[in-house]
Formats: C-alpha cells, structure tokens, sequence
C-alpha cells in the first residue's frame, strides 16, 4: 500500500506575481508622454474661490451729481447718525438754527467747512451747484422746503 503524503504547506502562486507586476509596469510606461485627461479650464473653474469681487469704477461729469446722491454717498455716514456733532438728518430742531442761514448761507457753510465737516463735505470734486444740491437736500428733510437746484442734460 503506498504511503500518504504530507500535507504541503500553503504557498503562494509566484506564476502569477511576475506577470501582474510587469502588468503594472507597462501600464505606468504607456501613460507617460500622454496629455493629461483633466480639462484645465474646468480645473480652474472647479477650486475658484466662493465668492468673487469685481470693482469697476464709475465715472460721474462734474456737476451732474443730484443732492440725493451726494448726500447718499457722502453726507448720511454723519448726518444720518449724528456722528462728530453733525446734525442729524430730519431733527427739524437741531437743523433750525442752520435753516435760519437761508440756503445760501448753508451752502457756503459746507463749501468752508464747519466744525468736524471738512470742506465740500469732503467731496473735494463737487462743484458749488452740486453742494447746494445736497444741503437743499439736507435741509428739506427738515422741512426747510428749498429747491435744488436742477441737473443740466
């Protein structure tokens, strides 16, 4: 009767590890030379920031300026708080004792400058027209009742 044999220990299959290997190898070679597969621009596109800032700027002529606009951009960071003793838009008693200057008194008045405000309220490219714009303006929001004078087209 022949003999039994041993159980062999496990091992594992070299055969296959050398030719997946060369597999690998080959397959790393052939993508060498070769332009990338990602699209630049949608890479770009994709890692942009969340938010982007465009600044342009904005070109106004000179003397084509409402007194709405003006005091918008210039006059309501202290008049509309009453920031360094400015007096505030609308308050009809604090503004008057300045209404009883007339228009053109307030008007130079701003284009001097007066206590913390500097000259042209700081609006050094306004033109004497644009200023009474903007203190008629002022002024009527505390019922001063003057006219502004028009935007010439």
């Amino acid at each position: 009767m022949p003999k039994p044999h041993a159980p062999r220990p496990h091992r594992r299959p070299t055969r296959l590890a050398l030719p997946l290997a060369a597999v690998a190898a080959a397959a790393v070679l052939t993508a060498c030379g070769k332009p990338d597969a990602i699209d630049p621009e949608l890479s770009a596109s994709l890692i942009q920031p969340v938010a982007r800032l465009e600044v342009q700027a904005v070109t106004v002529a000179p003397g084509s300026r409402t007194g709405e606009q003006i005091y918008t951009s210039l006059c309501a960071a202290c008049h509309d708080t009453g920031a360094a003793g400015a007096p505030k838009a609308g308050n009809a008693d604090e503004w008057k004792p300045r209404l009883a200057l007339g228009l053109d008194g307030l008007t130079a008045s701003a284009i001097a400058g007066k206590g913390a405000m500097p000259p042209r309220g700081g609006g050094s490219d306004l033109t004497d027209t644009e200023v009474k714009r903007a203190v008629a303006y002022l002024a009527n929001k505390a019922g001063a009742g003057y006219t502004e004078p028009p935007v010439e087209q």
